[in-house]
């Protein structure tokens, strides 16, 4: 495939100033096409690190649906090691074998959130952790039961069969959905795009004298920008322009980019992220953080918009799938495959923020909503009212510039 490099940033920038601490930052920055940086005639583009961990969520994902799997063996799959800390080879992939990352490692562990919040961090790590017990003991063993308030078991959804605990929910879509949060979500834009992070330390003055990392062919800030990138972009078909694809990459935070873009209410979302990304880049590039400032506000902005409207177009469709008879116990499977994604929806607001920086979503609030989910009588969804998943909807839209409507569809 063709690229084109569509950067006029670069070369001249160090020749502003005399002042090599404080060169002028470059203010005529155009929009490249593609994602394509280099440096000295190389690419300077690495996000390695989070397509491993895309992936190892990946499999972590999968093999919650296998009822081969146990606690232990999800455990390590998301630690990568055993409880014990000894190593282990829990990955299909070999190449995630020989890896010592872990989606463990980078859940709920920002900066901005959590750097100074370690109680909630593990909270958070140990609230997927609790999820993967409750497979084993809930939803494994009544692989053949069949369904019923109070029991968990299997349960059809058109020509699907959804596999849930006593409370209707299915902890695999908890997993999958709260990980966008709690991994992809915070580590963007509460980490890697953070201002706290890019300007720490010398970071900023090493970006402005194009001091590379040690045996790499880039700056600091301009990694800390990739690895945000690669959050979303990671798995990408083509990753210099991960549009063509978007939405088929992955299971994770770029499956709802673009499904949010389909939708004609939030068409452009996808363009508006791959834009920010692009010249936010290219103001690194050119030392003119006031650009990629703007840019980060944009990201903060459409990403936390995103999983907010994913979490009320789950509680409308979840609430639209509700039986009309309620006592029809097998005509639940599709409100409960919904409202289950949209409970990992409404934990991923807690890593939301708007583009002042503000966040969105305590603990508490998220803790509420869930509760208002499942409190509607003793057996959580399966007691759930229409009224309850429009009341959270609302909740959840009057923070930000869209209705229900345009997101329940």
């Amino acid at each position: 495939m063709k690229y084109y490099l569509i950067i006029a940033v670069l070369i001249s920038l160090l020749s502003c100033s005399d002042d090599n601490d404080n060169p002028q930052p470059q203010s005529n920055i155009s929009n490249p096409e593609f994602y394509i940086y280099e440096r000295n005639g190389e690419s300077s583009v690495d996000f390695s690190g989070q397509t491993i961990r895309i992936l190892m969520a990946e499999e972590l994902v999968s093999a919650c649906k296998d009822f081969n799997s146990t606690e232990t063996s999800l455990r390590e799959l998301y630690r990568n090691e055993s409880s014990s800390g000894t190593n282990v080879d829990p990955f299909q992939n070999p190449d995630l074998n020989t890896s010592i990352k872990s989606v463990r490692e980078k859940v709920a562990a920002s900066i901005d959130l959590f750097s100074a919040n370690s109680s909630e961090s593990a909270a958070i790590k140990n609230f997927i952790e609790s999820l993967f017990f409750l497979l084993e003991i809930e939803v494994y063993p009544n692989k053949n039961q069949l369904a019923s308030p109070g029991i968990a078991g299997q349960i059809a959804d058109g020509s699907a069969t959804r596999y849930i605990a006593p409370s209707g929910l299915e902890y695999d879509q908890i997993i999958n959905k709260s990980l966008i949060g709690a991994l992809m979500v915070d580590q963007v834009i509460n980490n890697y795009i953070s201002p706290t992070l890019l300007n720490q330390n010398n970071i900023r003055q090493d970006n402005n004298n194009k001091v590379l990392l040690d045996g790499t062919n880039y700056t600091q800030m301009e990694h800390l920008w990739d690895e945000a990138y690669g959050y979303l972009y990671g798995t990408s078909v083509n990753t210099a322009n991960p549009n063509a694809s978007i939405g088929a990459d992955d299971n994770f935070l770029n499956k709802y980019i673009g499904r949010v873009n389909e939708d004609e209410d939030f068409t452009g979302i996808a363009e508006q992220i791959f834009n920010a990304f692009k010249i936010g880049r290219a103001a690194i590039l050119a030392n003119n953080y006031t650009l990629r400032d703007e840019q980060i506000a944009i990201l903060r902005n459409e990403i936390s918009n995103l999983i907010a409207i994913r979490a009320v177009y789950y509680m409308q469709q979840g609430k639209n799938a509700l039986p009309a008879d309620r006592n029809n116990y097998s005509a639940y499977g599709s409100a409960f495959h919904d409202l289950s994604e949209g409970y990992g929806f409404l934990y991923s607001l807690r890593f939301t923020r708007n583009g002042e920086g503000e966040e969105l979503f305590s603990r508490e609030e998220v803790d509420n909503l869930i509760s208002k989910l499942l409190s509607d009588g003793s057996n959580g969804l399966w007691d759930v009212k229409a009224e309850t998943l429009d009341e959270i909807s609302e909740i959840i839209s009057s923070k930000f510039n869209f209705t229900v409507a345009q997101a329940g569809e």
